[in-house]
């Protein structure tokens, strides 16, 4: 074995596997129970009357991911009209995500897909939702329905991308992209940066820094080049607390496929 398999296998036995965003990813459970559960996020998010939210999967079980962090996509779920491939419309969420290029892991690209395929490689059937108020819920349909969600897209793609510099960006610090252009009704990237480093706190990703140098040597998909001492990453978690500091949060929760639903 020579060194570069020998080091990437210590990174994979590590306690904290790295976890993108990977659209088509291999179904780990029943398709009948990602079909249920899909169904189940879908009627909870119309039961609270959501036009438009903030939804988030396990990638990656959970005993793998750093301490702190239980998401590792996040997106933006819009209830929509959906055409189906009998020419049918129905209505149903669409969710607008940032998913890593198949075969450029430094690279993404912009997917709509829905809440089967968004779930369909979950490791949990545990979905995270965060319900924003309703004028943020209507910028952001605005934001989408304008195409200008794609002005805040960056096609450099780090898992650990820091969220208050435009240097590189992951699924979810897009996702706060598109909430702060619907909070501060802008696209200028400057000034969204500039707003994030004034109130948004991003989530330190506790790891060593071993794993850190090795992972940035090895993978494509990981860099701390746009970071300084502390590597800080946007999360679900961080969002949230991010939206509820500032009165912007209607609802809450984890949902679970046994229908158990915990507030957050």
């Amino acid at each position: 074995m020579n060194i570069k398999h020998l080091l990437i296998t210590l990174l994979l036995l590590s306690p904290t596997t790295w976890a993108g965003s990977q659209a088509n990813q291999n179904a780990t459970f029943e398709p009948e129970k990602i079909i249920t559960f899909a169904k189940d996020v879908e009627k909870y998010a119309a039961a609270k009357g959501a036009r438009a939210f903030i939804i988030a999967r396990v990638g990656r079980p959970q005993k793998d991911l750093p301490k702190g962090i239980n998401y590792t996509h996040t997106a933006i779920a819009v209830y929509s009209n959906i055409l189906l491939d009998s020419g049918d419309t129905v209505k149903g969420y669409a969710i607008h995500n940032l998913y890593q290029t198949p075969g450029k892991p430094n690279r993404s690209e912009l997917v709509m897909d829905y809440p089967v395929d968004f779930f369909w490689g979950t490791q949990q059937l545990k979905a995270g939702i965060i319900i924003p108020t309703p004028e943020i819920q209507q910028r952001l349909i605005d934001l989408i329905n304008s195409g200008k969600n794609e002005k805040l897209h960056n096609t450099n793609y780090s898992v650990i991308a820091n969220p208050l510099n435009s240097r590189f960006q992951n699924c979810t610090e897009h996702t706060l992209d598109m909430i702060n252009a619907a909070i501060y009704q802008t696209t200028d990237t400057k000034k969204l940066k500039a707003n994030a480093a004034a109130y948004f706190t991003p989530q330190r990703v506790r790891t060593s820094p071993l794993k850190l140098m090795f992972g940035s040597m090895l993978m494509k998909e990981v860099t701390t080049k746009d970071h300084k001492r502390k590597v800080a990453t946007a999360t679900f978690g961080s969002i949230h607390k991010y939206l509820s500091r500032y009165g912007l949060v209607e609802d809450a929760v984890e949902l679970y496929s046994s229908k158990k639903i915990v507030t957050i």
